[in-house]
């Protein structure tokens, strides 16, 4: 599978894609590419790193709604009421804007960031796309009592709480995921892209597992102590929440969003940076990763959503089926488009 820009008639750029899709026992399914392609997981990890918080009781412990736990899932789009609910979120765990370590920057979305330039917006850290991710790790230190100051970095408590849960759901040890620093200032990790897929693979999964754990007195083998039946329950709250709020994932005409919302209950939709995304096919619980190896971010999206159409979920949105190009006239010349199919 590639991703092809083509300039008039002739072929410009080829963006070549990996792709790994995986049920929820880890059985591959269908590929394109290098199903083990390593890779950074980058945002689309955000779902994971939420739910360490969401397990140890900080969610319950505030109060945090579902709007409040898909924003600390979301690559959101910095749109007004994006950020007013960031800043709730904060004010229900006890904290504010000061305490958080993302960096601003330039809203995700072009028209919001064109409409904030316009009227001279002055952007700080909770307009950030991942400053709910960051609002929900300052809960999770802050109901274990763990110090606020450098929540970011490697070595504090809240990032090492969240590498235990990314090694949970991608079944491998924390010795075989690689780390390095975000955009946004924590922790990210570098796995193979089916490992990717198997952890979006077993949230889709996590309904069944809950109801084997609550017939069952076994217990799951985890740092925290928590049981089968908490590890599945905060599954089912984050997978919940991202399905119902699909407009908090990202914005209005993300792609993200637009999946999400043209197969409502169906589909979780989620990006990274750098030309990598995942999803979680519900219905059929099959786990989707991929990633353009250029780093190409229209690509991904064009291609993730070429992806959930050749696995059922059709039909693809409008804008999804090509990406068109114009010129500074405002002048069609060229388009975007996936080319090839997964192998199945």
């Amino acid at each position: 599978m590639q991703v092809e820009q083509r300039r008039g008639t002739l072929l410009e750029t080829v963006h070549r894609v990996h792709v790994a899709v995986v049920d929820a026992d880890g059985a591959l399914v269908a590929r394109a590419g290098d199903p083990s392609f390593v890779t950074f997981w980058r945002s689309a990890a955000k779902p994971f790193q939420a739910m360490a918080m969401v397990a140890e009781g900080a969610a319950d412990r505030y109060g945090l709604t579902r709007e409040d736990l898909a924003l600390c899932c979301a690559s959101h789009s910095s749109e007004p009421a994006q950020v007013e609910r960031v800043r709730e979120l904060l004010q229900k765990i006890g904290c504010s804007e000061r305490d958080l370590r993302c960096g601003p920057h330039p809203p995700l979305s072009d028209a919001v960031a064109k409409d904030y330039e316009q009227r001279g917006v002055h952007l700080t850290a909770v307009y950030s796309n991942c400053s709910g991710k960051h609002a929900g790790m300052l809960a999770l230190g802050r109901h274990r009592g763990w110090p606020p100051e450098d929540y970011q970095r490697l070595e504090h408590p809240v990032q090492q709480r969240c590498w235990d849960e990314v090694a949970r759901w991608t079944g491998l040890a924390r010795s075989e995921i690689g780390t390095a620093v975000d955009g946004c200032g924590v922790v990210c990790f570098s796995l193979p892209l089916k490992n990717m897929a198997w952890a979006y693979a077993r949230l889709g999964n996590a309904e069944l597992k809950m109801q084997n754990a609550e017939s069952s007195s076994q217990r799951s083998v985890f740092p925290t102590g928590h049981s089968a039946i908490s590890i599945h329950h905060s599954a089912l709250r984050i997978t919940e929440a991202m399905l119902r709020h699909p407009e908090l994932i990202a914005g209005d005409r993300r792609p993200c969003t637009e999946m999400m919302r043209a197969h409502p209950g169906r589909v979780i939709a989620k990006v990274g940076a750098e030309g990598v995304y995942s999803a979680l096919l519900v219905t059929e619980r099959l786990g989707v990763s991929l990633k353009v190896e250029d780093g190409h971010g229209g690509a991904a999206a064009l291609a993730m959503a070429a992806v959930l159409e050749q696995l059922g979920l059709r039909p693809r949105p409008a804008s999804l089926q090509s990406r068109p190009n114009y010129n500074t006239r405002g002048e069609l010349v060229g388009e975007l488009r996936v080319i090839g199919e997964v192998e199945q």
